[in-house]
């Protein structure tokens, strides 16, 4: 076993799942472990995964009775890791928007920061390739929204290209976190703040998917516009 685990939550991505895995096995033979987390995909996500696993100890499969959301997806993938004792988690998706080979650059910097956040708008900047204006400006409005509300201080709170010390997981309770889509990546981000954990943002470039459809909902959407508010309300009453 590895002392680092990515987390990869799918649904319905058959046609990038088996290309991700061979790209981070090529990349990192002898440091990383990886776990699929699938929902039911009807479209086989997991037969390519049972594919890659033969003779293959590094790739590890949960297949979930049917379509329970990103924040129960990665929950489940945390307490794996817990139980397994790795030394660093990692959250990514499966359609390449995030580039595996900045995993390396992840690892180096959560040697000395707790959580390290790969981060489309550190510095200023928007590194965002093919998205359409209208997703961009919704990413942009609901990073500076959350900095306005919550005070957390990071430029790109919904972002879920990210690797977590083993120990920032254990100073989190995680029976106590109930958001999904975007909010699960801001209520993350914003209970490690709250420990006094550190935080930082590494720029990654970010292109979007050009295989499948993304599973952004409206309903992601408005969960990301309240969760900030509870979040606040939350930590001023001490109840976190």
């Amino acid at each position: 076993m590895n002392q680092s685990l990515v987390i990869i939550p799918t649904y319905c991505e058959a046609r990038n799942i088996g290309r991700m895995l061979d790209a981070l096995l090529a990349l990192y033979p002898d440091e990383l472990d990886v776990l699929v987390i699938d929902d039911s995909s009807p479209d086989g996500t997991a037969d390519v995964v049972r594919q890659r696993q033969q003779g293959n100890a590094s790739i590890a499969l949960i297949e979930r009775s049917g379509k329970m959301g990103l924040g129960t997806a990665y929950l489940a993938g945390f307490r794996y890791a817990l139980e397994r004792d790795y030394r660093f988690i990692l959250e990514m998706d499966a359609d390449f928007s995030h580039d595996p080979a900045m995993i390396s650059a992840l690892l180096r910097e959560a040697e000395s920061a707790d959580l390290v956040i790969g981060s489309r708008y550190v510095n200023n900047t928007v590194n965002v390739v093919n998205w359409p204006l209208g997703r961009l400006v919704l990413s942009r409005m609901a990073s500076i929204y959350t900095q306005l509300v919550t005070g957390l201080p990071v430029a790109d709170p919904t972002g879920g290209f990210k690797c977590f010390r083993r120990e920032t997981l254990e100073a989190i309770d995680l029976r106590r976190v109930s958001s999904q889509g975007y909010s699960f990546q801001i209520e993350m981000n914003f209970r490690a703040w709250k420990q006094g954990l550190i935080l930082r943002e590494i720029p990654i470039v970010f292109v979007d998917r050009t295989v499948g459809e993304s599973k952004m909902t409206r309903q992601n959407i408005r969960e990301a516009v309240w969760i900030v508010w509870w979040l606040k309300l939350r930590s001023l009453l001490g109840a976190l």
